[in-house]
C-alpha cells in the first residue's frame, strides 16, 4: 500500500504545538541533555563515514535521484560524462583514500549501496579486512527512499540492501544511512523491525539522541560540512572544504560539552579522490590526529556507549 501521507493537506498532516512536525523523536534542548561521558575521558568522539556507492547509468523507471547531483550537461541518455565521474571514485579514487585512512590510523563507518557490494566485492572486502564497521546504505546512488514509493516498495528496498551486505560481511548490519539523507514516513518503523540500532539522516544535532522507534538511536552525521555538498553543491574550493572541516573539529573539540559531541567527516571517493582534491583530506586527517583526548571510532560504537550510558543513568535515578 502507498504511503500517501504527503499528499494530505497541511492542516492534517501538520499538528500545532509544540514540538516537531512529526513524531519520530521529542524536541530536548541542549540544556536539558543528559551527560555523556566518552571513554579514557576524551572530550569528543570523532566518526569518520567512507561512502561506497553506485550511481546507475540507467535506473529502473520511477527511480528518484537528488537532482543537484545530474550530469554536467543536463539529463539525458546515456551520461557517460557524470557515470564515468562517479566510476572514477571506485576505480581511483577509493584506493588513494585507502592509503591516507590508513597512514593515520582511521577506523570509519563504511555506508555501503547494496549495488556496489554486488558489483565490486573487491571494495568492500578491502574494508572488511581492516576491521571497519559496515552500514546499510540503500541500493544505489540512483534510487533515494521517499514517500513517493510504496511501502512493500520500501520494505524490499531495506531488505535487499540489509541481505546484501549481511552475506558479504558475514554479520548483521546494524547502522542505516539513507541515501542523500532519504527517508519516507515510514522509513524508521521499518528499520526497526530490521533490527536497526541507529540512523544518520538527521543533520539537526552534534550528540546522540534516543526516538521512538524501539531504541533506535540517531547519530550525528552534518550536511553543513559534508563533502558532496560543499564542494559538487555548494561549488567551495578544496582548500577551503579543508578550512571548514577542520574549523568545524576545532569548535567542537573545544566545546566539549558535557551531552557527548561527536565529530563527524563525510569522504565520497568520487569526489576528495580526484587527484586535485586528495591532498586536502591528507591535510584534514593530519591536523584532526593532532589532538589529544580525541575517541576516533564508528557510529556504531558510539552508539552502544550512548546506550550504555543513558541505562546507567537511569539505574542510578532510579
Amino acid at each position: 500500500m502507498k504511503d500517501n501521507s504527503a499528499n494530505l493537506s497541511q492542516t492534517i498532516r501538520y499538528r500545532s504545538g509544540s514540538g516537531y512536525d512529526h513524531n519520530h523523536f521529542p524536541f530536548v534542548p541542549l540544556k536539558e541533555r543528559p551527560n555523556i561521558i566518552w571513554p579514557n575521558g576524551s572530550k569528543i568522539a570523532w566518526c569518520v563515514y567512507l561512502f561506497l556507492e553506485y550511481l546507475e547509468l540507467d535506473p529502473p523507471e520511477g527511480s528518484i535521484r537528488d537532482p543537484r547531483y545530474g550530469g554536467a550537461l543536463g539529463s539525458h541518455f546515456p551520461d557517460y560524462l557524470n557515470y564515468s565521474v562517479r566510476e572514477h571514485g571506485n576505480r581511483i579514487g577509493f584506493w588513494r583514500i585507502l592509503d591516507i585512512l590508513d597512514k593515520y590510523n582511521i577506523k570509519p563507518t563504511v555506508p555501503v549501496n547494496a549495488m556496489l557490494a554486488d558489483r565490486y566485492p573487491r571494495m568492500v572486502h578491502e574494508c572488511i579486512d581492516r576491521g571497519w564497521e559496515i552500514a546499510g546504505h540503500g541500493i544505489s546512488a540512483t534510487q533515494m527512499i521517499t514517500s513517493d514509493i510504496s511501502l512493500p516498495k520500501e520494505k524490499e528496498t531495506i531488505a535487499k540492501s540489509l541481505e546484501t551486505l549481511q552475506k558479504i560481511y558475514g554479520k548483521k548490519v546494524k547502522g542505516w544511512f539513507g541515501q542523500d539523507y532519504s527517508q519516507s514516513t515510514s522509513t524508521f518503523k521499518l528499520l526497526s523491525e530490521f533490527g536497526i540500532e541507529y540512523v544518520a539522516d538527521f543533520p539537526n544535532d552534534d550528540s546522540p539522541y534516543a526516538t521512538n522507534y524501539n531504541g533506535i538511536i540517531c547519530i550525528p552525521n552534518q550536511s553543513e560540512w559534508d563533502d558532496t555538498q560543499l564542494m559538487a553543491v555548494r561549488r567551495l574550493m578544496p582548500w577551503r572544504w579543508r578550512d571548514v572541516v577542520c574549523e568545524a573539529f576545532d569548535y567542537l573539540y573545544n566545546e566539549a560539552h558535557p551531552s557527548g559531541t561527536v565529530m563527524t567527516l563525510s569522504i565520497h571517493p568520487w569526489l576528495l579522490g580526484q587527484a586535485h582534491r586528495i591532498k586536502y583530506l591528507d591535510e584534514s586527517l593530519k591536523k584532526m590526529t593532532s589532538y589529544k583526548e580525541v575517541w576516533q571510532t564508528n557510529a556504531l560504537e558510539v552508539t552502544a556507549h550512548y546506550r550504555n550510558s543513558c541505562t546507567k543513568q537511569s539505574v542510578n535515578n532510579d
